[in-house]
């Protein structure tokens, strides 16, 4: 059904495409080839979305994550991932529009490349993996952003009382706050309305990194020493099951940092051309994931420098609650300040999905409202769309309070995306648009790279989900010492 309904999407847009042209219909002033409204992105508003989508809350996880695996293998797997991603990057950008790169049909997002250029189970199976991810990184940054407004109270209150009070804080009031507040946003139509936020986004997540890099090494240098080991995490400090369950996340916190290939397209539909959209976003992905690597390794080895093996799964909540704690108020803030666009980045394809397929359902529930403000032009309501997006945020809420455990979280949804979204489904439509025969040097390697990020993904899904049922056992849920 999910096929069907995408191939006659595309079959639509198509028609109307060849309609428009030739009774001349389209005013190319104001709307695209494709008779939607001038797309306006640029590189430097794409880079935006990409950096917001790609430096979230998970380079908080990343010197846990080299202290699990120590110094040879930590920075040389996040140097490998950095590389997958932006070669997958560039060939996913090659299926924006199939067929001619210039004039060919636009795949508007991911689960509409997969379903023009793939066909078949594919696109079921895309269309689960991908708004399961979306759905569950929600999830994730709901929690970040909680713990983050935690810390500010619990710093603050640790201030107050001159550190005797020990200031024990619920974190469920902040979700339900970080909750109330994505309701709000939630209300931006649609994904190309939401530059701004990720311009803000990118300033607070470059905002929050360089404070701890500059605390790691200021850290470093009150030690008078770079901490760590070569392999990480010493068996006999821990047991040797948890010393494998501990890598294998860790290569899931490692391939969530990176994910954002599966909402690259849907970036890539908000670009204008000319140029072609193809090579605006080849650019910007060449300079958001080299800026990303750039600051992975710095957060990641300088915290794991500075901490060594007890480097913790939150960067900045491992420098304690004492000063300079309105330096780490500050960063904390701008990871709040970070997440609430980094959600709507990732909400917002769940949001068009499902009201696509709703309005072919039951097209009345695509009709807006007027509702006149006092003094204003009015403002234009959808019922659906407030009701179903709250709806979202509220669910999203309730497990995030469920399951309040960041690190495993992440390394979840990092090990459930990576293969088939990140390497996968841009690797085969890659050979698909491109006619790689089959048993070719470069259809051979582009193979070995899939099956090589499978093995990883299932290692990493391993080890996540074993590290959430250890949690789970020691959790009870709405816990108010949580």
């Amino acid at each position: 059904m999910v096929e069907d309904d995408n191939r006659t999407s595309l079959i639509q847009h198509q028609d109307f495409n060849v309609k428009d042209s030739i009774e001349g219909e389209i005013d190319s002033e104001y709307f695209d080839d494709d008779g939607h409204p001038k797309r306006t992105g640029t590189v430097w508003t794409t880079s935006a979305h990409i950096i917001t989508a790609v430096i979230g809350s998970g380079v908080l996880s990343l010197s846990w994550a080299i202290a699990q695996m120590g110094w040879i293998a930590g920075p040389f797997v996040m140097l490998l991932f950095s590389a997958v991603t932006l070669c997958t990057s560039l060939i996913l950008a090659d299926c924006y529009r199939t067929g001619d790169p210039h004039l060919g049909r636009r795949n508007y997002t991911f689960v509409d490349a997969v379903s023009s250029i793939l066909g078949g189970v594919n696109v079921t199976f895309c269309g689960i993996v991908q708004y399961a991810n979306l759905f569950g990184t929600a999830i994730g940054y709901t929690i970040a952003a909680s713990q983050s407004m935690k810390a500010i109270k619990k710093s603050n209150c640790f201030d107050s009382s001159g550190k005797k009070n020990p200031c024990d804080i619920s974190i469920n009031p902040y979700m339900i706050s970080f909750g109330v507040v994505q309701i709000f946003f939630s209300q931006i139509p649609d994904f190309d309305k939401i530059w701004w936020l990720s311009i803000v986004a990118t300033i607070m997540a470059f905002t929050y990194s360089i404070i701890g890099i500059a605390l790691g090494i200021i850290m470093i240098s009150e030690n008078g020493v770079f901490k760590g080991s070569l392999t990480g995490v010493s068996i006999g400090v821990v047991t040797k099951a948890e010393k494998v369950w501990g890598i294998f996340q860790a290569l899931g916190d490692i391939a969530f940092a990176y994910s954002f290939s599966f909402i690259l397209l849907e970036i890539q539909d908000t670009i204008k051309s000319p140029p072609s959209e193809v090579k605006t976003m080849k650019k910007s992905a060449n300079i958001s994931i080299a800026v990303t690597a750039i600051f992975y390794m710095l957060c990641g080895c300088i915290g794991y420098a500075a901490f060594g093996d007890t480097a913790p799964g939150n960067l900045l909540i491992g420098f304690g609650f004492y000063n300079p704690y309105k330096l780490i108020d500050i960063a904390n803030a701008a990871i709040v300040i970070h997440l609430v666009g980094a959600y709507q980045v990732f909400a917002q394809p769940i949001f068009a999905f499902i009201e696509a397929e709703a309005s072919k359902r039951w097209p009345q529930v695509d009709m807006d409202f007027k509702f006149p403000i006092l003094g204003l032009s009015s403002y234009n309501i959808n019922i659906f769309r407030i009701v179903w997006r709250t709806m979202f945020v509220i669910i999203t809420t309730i497990i995030a309070m469920l399951i309040p455990f960041f690190n495993d979280v992440l390394g979840v949804m990092g090990a459930i995306g990576f293969w088939p979204l990140t390497v996968y489904f841009p690797v085969e439509m890659y050979i698909s648009q491109k006619r790689i025969p089959k048993w070719s040097g470069r259809w051979i390697c582009l193979q070995m790279l899939s099956v090589t990020c499978f093995i990883v993904s299932v290692i990493a899904m391993v080890g996540s989900i074993v590290n959430v049922l250890l949690d789970l056992n020691k959790y009870k849920p709405f816990s108010t010492n949580y």
